[in-house]
């Protein structure tokens, strides 16, 4: 294991997880960012929270970004990239940590609140979607990988079901295509696209109602993220002991996708 300011590298038997260590004393802040994405999209750049004393690390998902692929093309699933985590963790010899994720980022931040606690110190879930089973709908993640495997970063916008504004489209598609020409090798996130929804990060909703640590859910309006939903965020509020809520003011773009506001929002749970 090596780290330092853009140079976490984590050996994992024959896989190499690479991220980012900004090597601060303070408390420390893991980001786990979501499925098609890269560590660089979950606070966006921003340096708030190191400015504000912590340490924050983020690293890219097996098969993501510069990270290697599993071994095996369907080892995506929730349990494996747990796994990762804590072993990136004991790597860093972090016994525990604030974990901040977003859509499957946070899917397994909470499974980590479920099943090792006490590697948790607090917990912020930004735009979850996961109901605690596999996807209903499988065959909607076979058409994005497809359209990966295909047509490239391309192919995969293609498959993608769009909002009705032109306007907005044309910005997430700018987004989209940049994120997806991040990652070193393409097919292993078609192979996670197809492996992760369909497994469960937990057992059922009620599962998260076992979460006793600090807990942030941000939610997003339907209008311009309607693959996270509204709904789900609010249950996962519900459901979560004394969990706290924060969305974007209506009519603009998702807290989850501005990295200063988002990291000013935690920065405020985190002191509150």
């Amino acid at each position: 294991m090596s780290s330092g300011e853009d140079a976490l590298r984590v050996q994992i038997g024959e896989r190499t997880i690479v991220g980012d260590d900004s090597g601060g004393d303070g408390p420390a802040i893991v980001l786990l960012h979501g499925l098609t994405a890269t560590r660089r999209y979950v606070v966006h750049g921003s340096r708030t929270l190191e400015r504000a004393g912590y340490r924050v690390l983020s690293y890219d998902s097996r098969g993501h970004g510069a990270s290697d692929p599993a071994i095996d093309p369907s080892a995506y699933a929730y349990a494996e990239l747990a796994d990762d985590l804590h072993a990136v963790m004991d790597a860093l010899e972090l016994e525990s940590a604030i974990l901040v994720g977003h859509s499957m980022g946070g899917h397994l931040a909470a499974r980590m609140a479920i099943t090792a606690a006490e590697r948790v110190n607090a917990l912020v879930l930004g735009a979850p979607a996961h109901l605690g089973k596999p996807s209903q709908d499988p065959d909607r993640w076979d058409r994005l990988a497809d359209g990966l495997e295909h047509g490239g970063p391309e192919g995969m916008w293609d498959a993608i079901e769009h909002s009705d504004d032109p306007d907005w489209n044309a910005k997430v598609q700018t987004v989209v295509l940049q994120r997806l020409r991040r990652h070193q090798h393409p097919q292993a996130v078609a192979d996670a696209l197809r492996a992760t929804p369909r497994s469960a990060a937990f057992d059922g909703m009620a599962a998260l109602e076992s979460i006793r640590c600090p807990t942030l859910v941000i939610g997003t309006h339907d209008r311009f993220d309607a693959e996270h939903p509204l709904a789900v965020a609010r249950e996962y509020e519900a459901r979560i002991p004394g969990a706290r809520f924060a969305i974007e003011d209506d009519g603009t773009a998702p807290l989850t996708w501005r990295g200063g506001a988002l990291t000013k929002a935690i920065e405020a749970f985190l002191h509150s």
